[in-house]
């Protein structure tokens, strides 16, 4: 039966191929002269190291370099690994509570008595939003589309803003909120003319 070793195209590290390789290795390791053996023991002169106590308590632990190991930064808060390396674990996702956005993009249409609330579009534009309006349900009234078009544009020129046409007719209309930048030298708006 395959395990998830075999899954990924790798040995198994406790599988039986393993153990008759390591029975193979021990069988096949050299046997030495089973003789009795003796110590000698080396005369060595005792060392006398002398360590000072202040230096002790200053110094950090710092990683061996034997062992490789790199030394986790001051003020890590993430994982770390088994060898006590830190790392990014990609995986986690951040609960982090995102902030409810401040802008929005506003869709106006007139209401049941063909009505546009300039007042209300007002103040959020102030506040930054972007608001788009549509008189294109005013099909048969064009006095009434060039109307509210005085309107709007009046309500822009006092909050300081310019209004923007979407399309040929100028019945969709754009009006970017306070501090909203609209590129008009490089985006062309709308259908190209045809040629």
């Amino acid at each position: 039966m395959a395990n998830l070793w075999h899954f990924f195209g790798l040995p198994d590290p406790e599988g039986p191929n393993n153990a008759k390789k390591k029975s193979k290795a021990k069988s096949a390791k050299p046997q030495a002269n089973l003789g009795q053996q003796t110590l000698i023991p080396v005369a060595q002169p005792p060392l006398q190291i002398s360590i000072p106590t202040a230096t002790l308590e200053t110094e950090q632990p710092t990683p061996s370099k034997e062992n490789n190991l790199v030394a986790v930064p001051l003020g890590w808060k993430g994982p770390v690994s088994a060898d006590g390396e830190p790392f990014h674990d990609l995986g986690v996702t951040n609960s982090a509570r995102r902030s409810f956005p401040s802008r929005a993009l506003r869709y106006v249409a007139p209401d049941d008595k063909k009505r546009i609330p300039t007042r209300g579009i007002g103040q959020r534009i102030s506040t930054g939003d972007t608001v788009i309006v549509d008189l294109r349900s005013l099909v048969h009234m064009d006095a009434h589309q060039n109307a509210c078009r005085r309107e709007l544009k009046m309500m822009c020129e006092e909050i300081g803003v310019e209004v923007f046409a979407l399309d040929a007719e100028d019945k969709l209309l754009m009006i970017p909120g306070c501090d909203v930048i609209v590129d008009r030298g490089s985006n062309h708006l709308g259908l190209n003319p045809l040629m």
